[in-house]
């Protein structure tokens, strides 16, 4: 027994100088700097910024409080430095140089080749020929009809409820176990011009197919981050049902060109004003957000927006010409990740 306590004691006392010798470079730092006239030293304190990374610091409570106090550091030096150009700026007046542009990813992207100028004779004949040309030259106004997969769960019904107040002149009707070739021609025989399929997985909104009736095209879109009204913190009203302006930002490709027009062949051509509400489609690095505002006029010079809802994120996985069809349907683009990333990287190199 004593034996094992003796083993025991020694461990003690090995873990012990391991820690003494860890700690004396700091006590003798302390010991150098701190030492008063009268011998009694200062308590002591762990040396900042530390002369080694914090990363190989193994205590995790220790590691987080040095790197918080790293960060509040990083602070306080970043915003000396801005309150001293803010002073030089002033000092200077209009002899001041221009502000320099913040880099981005979108500012710093390499031109795509694939942007297109919207006064392009060939775009213009493509758009003039396409299969919207009926709607833009207001010859037939938009009627949705607006379903789900089959047996959808709470979630989903209440998107797509709420949906059918975003969008004018939109149905809703359950599934019922129908396959979606039997559900187009019921349509286009009731003279519907668009149908929204809201598919789900584990009870929450996963895809969106978008079919252009009667001759397509069709896409499908991957969903993600949907908000439902009642998630949306500081919304407003419920909607009313004046027809909403429509906003497309950023489909300048020949491809988001088609996808934009999809999305502004949903809505009718005179949006009220009275109403002051918009539906927004904004594509960004080919993400699609959607958002659902009520702006408001503060003053003569102030206006103020007020999320509406619901919110949702698109990102497009297939575009196919025609009505759905998933064996014999002819692809106009498809989502490929291995190529999208390999093309990204020779795309930044």
């Amino acid at each position: 027994m004593a034996k094992a306590g003796d083993k025991s004691g020694t461990k003690g006392k090995k873990g012990l100088k391991r820690k003494a010798t860890a700690e004396e470079p700091q006590e003798a730092a302390v010991a150098e700097d701190g030492a008063t006239g009268s011998g009694v030293q200062p308590p002591k304190t762990a040396a900042f910024p530390p002369g080694f990374s914090i990363s190989e610091i193994k205590n995790k409570q220790r590691r987080h409080l040095m790197f918080t106090r790293w960060k509040q550091q990083q602070r306080k030096e970043k915003l000396a430095i801005k309150k001293k150009l803010k002073k030089e700026r002033e000092a200077l007046g209009d002899k001041a140089p221009p502000k320099p542009i913040p880099k981005t990813i979108d500012n710093q992207r390499v031109h795509d080749e694939t942007i297109v100028d919207p006064n392009d004779e060939e775009v213009a004949y493509d758009e003039a020929t396409d299969e919207f040309a009926s709607y833009f030259n207001r010859q037939t106004s938009p009627k949705i009809l607006i379903t789900t997969s089959d047996r959808p769960h709470g979630r989903t019904v209440r998107l797509c409820e709420q949906l059918s107040t975003v969008i004018p002149n939109s149905h809703v009707y359950y599934r019922r176990g129908l396959a979606l070739k039997k559900i187009i021609p019921q349509c286009i025989s009731r003279d519907f011009t668009d149908l929204i399929v809201i598919n789900e997985d584990r009870k929450t909104p996963n895809g969106l197919i978008l079919s252009h009736l009667p001759s397509g095209p069709t896409a499908h879109f991957k969903m993600s981050s949907v908000r439902l009204r009642k998630e949306i913190k500081r919304r407003g009203k419920d909607p009313t049902e004046h027809v909403p302006e429509i906003i497309l930002n950023n489909f300048t490709t020949r491809l988001g060109h088609s996808v934009g027009r999809m999305f502004a062949s949903l809505f009718p051509h005179n949006p009220q004003f009275i109403g002051r509400q918009v539906a927004t489609f904004h594509n960004q690095r080919d993400y699609i957000f959607f958002r659902f505002h009520r702006y408001i006029f503060k003053s003569e010079k102030k206006v103020g927006i007020q999320e509406l809802g619901p919110r949702f994120t698109l990102k497009l996985r297939s575009l196919q010409k025609g009505t759905f069809d998933s064996k014999y349907g002819e692809y106009e683009w498809v989502h490929k990740p291995r190529e999208m990333d390999t093309s990204r990287r020779k795309f930044h190199l």
